[in-house]
């Protein structure tokens, strides 16, 4: 089908840990000394990111649970989710937060017990009030990730929470609460999974079968048991392939509004998987969502969708493993345009250099990490959440990767890069701004436009000793025109998850993806943000609905944020 239509802290008192001794991986580190690591700093004559963290109000700080970083659930940090709960045009923010655990945890750091995460709202004139409490979503279970969606189609953002243990599904009431109806929908997920406790990572929403009913694939990680301790390197935290693993998980909504799972009927079942990240979107072109899934040291997926059923085709398509032929630490798959050629590109970060996959239009990829200039800038630094954003308006993706060793707390710099519309990318972060002059261990992070000035800020989620979460402001201050789009299919937003944008302007055309789950353990702005560079003219919009439907619209003004509503056009 065819439519041409002519025609928007938990205050966390790391004072504790002064002068105290911590146990970091094989060795003592004396706190204070990580203090000289933020006594350096570089000159800069520009700062085209600025931290203004504390100055906006947010204060959340990180806690793994006790004192000592020694087991891979402490090191795989927590989760950041972007969503504007409220319905008031400006995104708010969620944190996820660690807590102690019997049988896991050092009984000296029980100071942590039920410690809450934390709801940010956005009270649009650049600040932020903390009201999880009042809201009804201060979790105290260890959470990892939080997926916000309509579930209910009734016009505000639900949030389903991902934990290390029972999930949780809290309906958004519309009046600035929510409530917990997990038992309602059937979403809590089993006790335990390969006999251990159940450790969800991330869910993916969308209509696989296309019956109007909004679906989720919810991706688990790996059976972790406290007790085991390596007999290879019994000073260290186990590698990942000493565990069991643990199957991602599909389901299906029911026509009474519950969950089944179905997952070994769609061919997904994998049940010594680790999943430590899902992206969903069509990266065949053929009409219907894909699955890539993002696997800690095994071959990643990529399941074909084909007539609602899922094939496996990551080593045919060439993204189940590095271009060394490794399967090493992948964190999950963030897409983009990267050499402007109109067909979408995987960066698949991971916890020895990465890989940037190519698409070559034939439905395979070509491994290009190290001519992009990606592979020697990732090198050694352990990447986690690594996003492909267009941070200067330019019209081609950049690159934000928040780093940090995994089985021992050590500190990397975070990234910034600047991709020259061919698909090659330079360091600049460490000359161009504070943040990235300075060595950190970072985990989740989202790029979000929170002051709605048309650029994209970011806000990263550490571990280390400081364990502050970090907004960068983006004051970048060019001329670069942009479009923001947030899209409705006709059953509300959740139905255009997937959708296709592809933006005309003169002989250039260039495509975006309406997906914002595409991060390590986080949820990104749901709007599409659109750099447009010194031209801010658009020719046409065309839309390719997640349903398989066709809209073309002539190019709406530049430098706005517009809402297209499927077979109506603009809404607001």
């Amino acid at each position: 089908m065819e439519l041409i239509i002519l025609n928007g802290s938990f205050d966390y008192i790391w004072a504790n840990f002064w002068n105290m001794d911590m146990r970091i991986g094989t060795g003592l580190i004396l706190m204070y000394s990580i203090t000289l690591l933020t006594m350096s700093s570089c000159k800069h004559t520009k700062s085209c990111f600025s931290e203004v963290t504390s100055e906006v109000g947010i204060d959340f700080m990180y806690n793994f649970g006790d004192y000592t970083y020694e087991n891979i659930l402490e090191s795989s940090g927590s989760g950041v989710t972007v969503f504007d709960y409220d319905g008031d045009g400006w995104m708010d923010l969620y944190m996820m937060n660690g807590t102690w655990l019997e049988g896991i945890s050092d009984d000296e750091g029980r100071v942590f017990e039920n410690t809450p995460n934390r709801l940010y709202h956005n009270l649009g004139n650049g600040t932020f009030e903390e009201v999880s409490e009042q809201a009804g979503v201060d979790d105290r279970h260890w959470s990892m990730a939080a997926g916000p969606i309509d579930i209910d189609l009734d016009g505000d953002q639900d949030l389903y929470l991902l934990n290390y243990g029972p999930n949780v599904f809290y309906r958004n009431n519309g009046d600035g609460t929510f409530t917990d109806i997990t038992d309602l929908l059937g979403l809590a997920g089993p006790d335990s999974l390969n006999g251990f406790e159940k450790w969800s990572v991330g869910v993916s929403f969308w209509d696989y079968n296309k019956d109007g009913r909004l679906d989720a694939f919810v991706g688990n990680f790996l059976a972790f048991d406290p007790e085991y301790v390596s007999p290879t390197t019994p000073e260290l935290m186990p590698h990942p392939s000493e565990y069991k693993g643990q199957a991602s998980m599909m389901y299906r909504q029911e026509r009474n509004g519950t969950f089944k799972e179905v997952t070994a009927s769609l061919d997904l079942l994998y049940p010594d998987s680790k999943c430590m990240g899902l992206t969903v979107y069509d990266y065949d072109m053929d009409g219907d969502l894909d699955i890539f899934q993002g696997n800690d040291h095994q071959a990643n997926f990529m399941f074909r969708n084909d007539d609602s059923k899922f094939i496996e085709v990551g080593v045919e398509i060439g993204v189940a493993v590095n271009s060394h032929g490794q399967g090493t630490g992948s964190m999950h798959g963030a897409i983009g345009d990267v050499d402007g050629d109109g067909l979408m590109d995987l960066l698949v970060p991971d916890l020895r250099y990465g890989a940037l996959y190519r698409n070559l239009g034939n439905g395979t990829f070509e491994d290009i990490t190290e001519r992009s200039g990606i592979e020697g800038a990732f090198a050694g630094k352990g990447q986690w959440a690594s996003a492909l954003f267009d941070y200067d308006n330019d019209g081609d993706p950049d690159l934000f990767s928040a780093n940090g060793n995994g089985d021992e707390l050590i500190l990397q710099y975070p990234l910034l890069m600047e991709n020259d519309g061919k698909g090659n990318f330079t360091n600049i972060g460490i000359s161009d701004s504070p943040y990235f002059s300075e060595k950190r261990s970072g985990r989740a992070a989202a790029t979000w436009d929170y002051d709605n000035d048309g650029d994209l800020d970011i806000i990263v989620s550490h571990v280390d000793l400081k364990a502050n979460a970090v907004l960068l402001r983006n004051n970048c201050n060019n001329d670069n025109h942009w479009l923001g789009l947030s899209l409705e299919g006709k059953n509300g937003p959740a139905a255009a998850i997937g959708a296709s944008v592809i933006v005309h302007q003169g002989e250039k055309r260039a495509l975006f993806i309406n997906q914002w789950a595409t991060t390590y353990l986080t949820n990104s702005d749901p709007r599409l943000h659109i750099g447009l560079g010194e031209n801010p003219k658009i020719d046409r919009l065309e839309i390719r609905w997640s349903d398989g439907s066709r809209e073309v619209y002539p190019g709406p003004a530049s430098d706005q944020y517009l809402t297209f509503r499927q077979g109506y056009g603009i809404i607001e």
